[in-house]
């Protein structure tokens, strides 16, 4: 099998189109017509992740943020990601992300997130929905998800997701001891949806890198919470590996051990 026969069914499930302006997702280093020898997959292609990429026989890596965000000038080492991109021209490890445009695609990453915790009706918080619920398809995009929860407190329904992302450290504002029945949810920054969680119902958000005033003024209306950034969005590499297993299911696809979150909780 080629590398662009599992690119492709990546960009079928969720398009570059969708990506943001800014963003750099699709291959970030390689060539998508090399023969497969091995997925490796992760959140973050680092340098530790490239180098087990090599010891295990991977010769694609498929991550959801970029390795490469701005424009390299030079190659020399220097960096963490110019001695990653430099071992992964040596070794002919092809790097590949679905980074926003995963964020953004139906069934994408928030989507994820509601389904680790048990949320129903699930819809975007903030996007182009029209189809009936289950019928979207890669024409549907959105930011962030809103759905129902059975009734509970605030603070419950904190434990399950602290649970359910290994969060080390959840930060949240407002009252814990509300009782909560509809949440809204973002991977990775989601600040920017925070007004529109309150407007369209949700009693409780939550989110990653949150800003200070961000939980301060909005502590009266809904509860906020901050789980992290990676720990909101590490399940991502599930949704690779089932694109994958449709695409060919007996295909070897491997998780990366040596990835772990770069923030640290004390």
């Amino acid at each position: 099998m080629l590398i662009n026969e599992i690119t492709d069914a990546i960009e079928q499930y969720a398009p570059l189109r969708l990506q943001e302006e800014w963003d750099n997702a699709g291959i970030q280093v390689g060539n998508p017509e090399d023969d497969i020898t091995g997925v490796l997959l992760c959140t973050d292609a680092t340098e530790a992740v490239v180098a087990e990429a090599i010891e295990r026989g991977c010769n694609l890596v498929i991550a959801h943020h970029p390795l490469i965000f701005h424009g390299l000038k030079k190659i020399m080492g220097r960096t963490p990601v110019e001695r990653a991109v430099a071992m992964a021209i040596k070794h002919d490890i092809t790097i590949y992300s679905a980074h926003t445009n995963m964020d953004s695609a139906w069934q994408g990453v928030s989507f994820r997130m509601a389904d680790k915790i048990g949320m129903t009706n699930v819809q975007f918080l903030d996007g182009n929905q029209v189809a009936p619920y289950g019928e979207q398809d890669s024409t549907t995009a959105g930011c962030g998800v809103i759905g129902d929860i059975e009734p509970m407190t605030a603070r419950d329904v904190l434990k399950r997701v602290k649970a359910a992302f290994e969060v080390g450290a959840v930060r949240y504002s407002g009252d814990g001891d509300r009782t909560v029945s509809r949440v809204a949810l973002c991977g990775g920054a989601g600040g920017f949806l925070l007004d529109k969680a309150v407007e369209l119902g949700a009693q409780l958000y939550v989110t990653a890198d949150m800003r200070y005033h961000d939980f301060l003024d909005n502590s009266q209306r809904i509860v906020t919470a901050d789980i992290g950034h990676y720990e909101s969005e590490h399940f991502t590499k599930e949704i690779f590996l089932e694109i994958i297993q449709k695409k060919n299911p007996t295909f070897a696809v491997v998780f990366a051990k040596s990835e772990t979150n770069q923030v640290n909780y004390l």
